[in-house]
């Protein structure tokens, strides 16, 4: 149990140092570039922060639990939308004028596809292989059509200047992300195993927020920085990244329909947590910390429920 403990405090650690690294790296990326904060974060920082997940459900996958690598996905997702923007909201409050509106609608619409696979009991290659082809064809039109905002500063005076100690500051947090969130999850499902917690909701919480903390600490390091459009495009490119990618990976290597368990509660949250998230970005200005307490506490219920 010690060794568990000592690399779940490790993997926190790490998580912390790593993320502080990869934004600062990605920011100075998007000014050499000149694309917009909010594309980085659902291109760059939402598929480097998706990494550990990844990394998880396709090992859950090849050691025969499907089961923890949806649970993952699902439970990352929440984590992402709940946990991740509440707790960064109580860090500073995140300014939504004219954030991540697209993003959203396409976010809420692969949750719904998701829930629709769930529902048809559907699994084969076939489906990975779609899902795949989906996350390709968001990334090129992502890419020709980045929106009219541009950085949302003319200049980061603490984002490094040159381009190679840039993508090597993004790189070097990329892998001590990576690293420390596979720390945490071997010693968080230790944990979970020696208290005899069954696969499914290990996946829901222990694996999800585990591989979640990435996007934690890049979306709260992104937020004390004021670079709200970052936070809001690393949880939405992640999300979108978790369903189609990790997803689409996923059905490959294990092609069965998604665990029934997922339907009565798990997939009507996600599906309304995603659009609740969009209705923010509609007619909101901001996430404050009142709702973002609110966000946090209705993650926390969640979680209680799942183990309950």
């Amino acid at each position: 149990m010690l060794t568990a403990i000592l690399l779940s405090l490790a993997g926190l650690v790490g998580l912390a140092i790593g993320g502080e690294l990869l934004v600062r790296g990605s920011v100075a990326i998007a000014q050499k570039l000149g694309v917009s904060h909010l594309f980085t974060g659902l291109v760059i920082v939402g598929f480097a922060t998706s990494m550990p997940e990844m990394v998880a459900s396709v090992q859950a996958a090849l050691d025969g639990s499907p089961g923890i690598a949806w649970g993952n996905i699902v439970g990352s997702n929440l984590a992402n939308t709940l946990m991740i923007l509440g707790i960064s909201a109580l860090v500073m409050p995140i300014a939504l004028v004219g954030t991540g509106r697209r993003d959203a609608v396409t976010a809420l619409g692969v949750t719904l596809l998701l829930w629709a696979l769930a529902l048809s009991g559907l699994g084969g290659r076939w489906i990975g292989i779609a899902l795949l082809a989906l996350i390709v064809a968001y990334i090129v039109w992502r890419y020709r059509h980045p929106g009219a905002a541009l950085l949302e500063d003319d200049h980061d005076e603490s984002a490094p200047t040159g381009t190679v100690i840039s993508v090597m500051l993004f790189l070097v947090g990329l892998g001590i992300l990576v690293a420390a969130g596979d720390a945490l999850v071997t010693g968080a499902i230790e944990l979970a195993t020696i208290f005899r917690v069954p696969d499914t909701v290990i996946g829901l919480t222990v694996v999800a927020v585990g591989t979640s903390l990435p996007e934690l600490a890049a979306s709260i390091a992104a937020a004390v920085r004021g670079k709200s459009a970052l936070a809001i495009g690393n949880v939405l490119g992640s999300n979108i990244y978790n369903i189609l990618l990790i997803g689409g990976v996923t059905m490959g290597i294990a092609p069965t329909a998604l665990p029934a368990d997922l339907l009565p509660l798990q997939l009507p949250l996600l599906a309304a947590s995603a659009a609740a998230l969009l209705a923010l970005l509609w007619f909101a200005k901001r996430i404050g910390r009142v709702l973002g307490a609110l966000l946090l506490a209705a993650f926390v219920g969640n979680v209680v429920l799942v183990f309950a």
